[in-house]
């Protein structure tokens, strides 16, 4: 079958999934035979198989594994690899930082000997990616993950508060994603839909030119460690890692180009993964302790990589995910016994569940994201609440804020210009046009207003 009829039938048939009710795990369950497995298993993790420490670690020709092949991949799996090393990053940091506050030798022993096993597992997942993939077919399997797990997590998220600001940046990646692939047309002439596949929509949504907001906006609630849901806790870290390898990525790459106009892009959006990485980290409860953290990270890797095995299509991957799953769960087990031993505390009774459920799926949320571009699109976030674009008083810090980081052009909308007719249409829709318009107009009067105000009075 030719390439370009390959991917058509590949959105049509994406596209049909799409529209069914219920979630990946209710769709697959109707569909019965047709679709393989009718079920995926639970993550219990008190019941799950381990593999010990001691066995975990690898030679050299273990950990390289040979990549995927970027023309054949599905769109899924390259979003799973990314996703397994920000989280395997996001542990390696984690267990980093609390090396540097703790005074015991036995639990610097311990966190040692599971952040040598997690830095090997992720050496053995970033090779998966293949050489020849650029950086920016890569950067747009970064902005699918960010816009799939995000509404897979926001869709099962139990806390009101914690969804909403899923909800509020789901929209920022998602334009991202838009802008990047405006970029991939200017520098490479490629195709976006070769990358995603049909599965994520490619299209402006709350333009990047209004995601750059005071530090001030970036502070949130925080949930309460005793009373939060085990969900919301591994949606937490789950999309903290997410972001977190999103923003290093930007501002470890965007400087490969010699294009300035792709060199300014990066730095743009990097600012902005750096808002939603704070905002993010400031959902967590800073009341756990450096045990509690470690045993939920832990927890939290397990979780994802059990996830990804249940719906991997490349029996390769799906092995790798399996056995480190299993890893993780003894690595949660050791966590688990230092907790007891150092804070006399049960991790089930921080767990609080036998079962964490749902599991997370890389699945087309075109229908989700849609509705919540309709209804959210000119939200912003004020006094860590979120507030209509005109319901902000002309105080809001971000005003004068964008005023001086856009004063001397946006490369989030220069980009456009430069993409085929296409591409640059998209970002005309009469709610974007009508979002910048307000934005443009409410920061030209309130800079004006206090240009006026500063003058000197006769």
């Amino acid at each position: 079958m030719a390439k370009g009829k390959g991917l058509a039938l590949c959105r049509i048939l994406h596209q049909v999934v799409d529209i069914l009710p219920g979630s990946w795990n209710s769709q697959r369950a109707r569909a019965g035979k047709n679709l393989g497995e009718i079920a995926m298993t639970q993550f219990r993790p008190f019941e799950m198989d381990s593999i010990p420490i001691e066995e975990q670690f690898m030679n050299w020709k273990e950990i390289v594994k040979p990549p995927y092949d970027k023309k054949s991949v599905d769109a899924y799996t390259r979003t799973r690899v990314i996703l397994m090393n920000g989280i395997e990053n996001a542990s390696v940091l984690m267990s980093h930082a609390i090396e540097r506050m703790t005074v015991d030798p036995e639990i610097k022993r311990q966190m040692a000997a599971m952040r040598r096993a997690d830095s090997m597992q992720q050496q053995t997942v970033d090779w998966l990616n293949p050489a020849n993939q650029s950086v920016i077919e890569t950067t747009l399997g970064y902005e699918q993950v960010a816009v799939d797990l995000t509404a897979n997590l926001a869709k099962n998220e139990p806390d009101s508060y914690v969804k909403q600001t899923l909800d509020f940046a789901l929209l920022e990646d998602f334009d991202h994603l838009y802008r990047y692939s405006c970029l991939y047309d200017y520098i490479e002439g490629g195709d976006p839909e070769s990358i995603v596949q049909g599965k994520t929509e490619v299209k402006a949504a709350r333009p990047t030119i209004g995601h750059h907001r005071h530090p001030d906006e970036t502070m949130r609630k925080h949930y309460d460690k005793d009373t939060a849901d085990i969900k919301t806790k591994m949606n937490y870290l789950t999309i903290v890692a997410g972001e977190q390898q999103t923003e290093l990525f930007y501002k470890t790459h965007g400087n490969m180009y010699s294009d300035e106009l792709a060199r300014q892009l990066y730095s743009e959006i990097a600012d902005v993964e750096e808002e939603h990485v704070t905002l993010y980290g400031l959902l967590g409860d800073p009341n756990e302790t450096m045990l509690e953290k470690s045993a939920l990270m832990q927890l939290c890797e397990a979780y994802i990589y059990f996830s990804c095995a249940q719906t991997e299509t490349d029996p390769r991957i799906k092995a790798i995910w399996e056995d480190f799953a299993k890893m993780e769960i003894s690595h949660f087990e050791g966590c688990a016994n230092l907790l007891e031993k150092y804070e006399g505390r049960d991790i089930r009774n921080i767990v609080k569940a036998d079962v964490i459920e749902p599991l997370v799926v890389f699945e087309p949320n075109k229908n989700y994201v849609n509705k919540i571009i309709d209804e959210q699109l000119d939200l912003m976030p004020s006094n860590m609440e979120y507030k209509r674009l005109s319901e902000l008083s002309d105080e809001w810090a971000s005003f004068k804020f964008q005023w001086k980081v856009n004063g001397a052009g946006v490369p989030s909308e220069e980009v456009v210009s430069k993409a085929n007719s296409q591409l640059a249409k998209r970002d005309q829709a009469e709610n974007v046009k009508q979002f910048k318009r307000q934005l443009s107009e409410r920061t030209q009067n309130v800079m004006a207003s206090q240009r006026e105000r500063m003058m000197p009075r006769p």
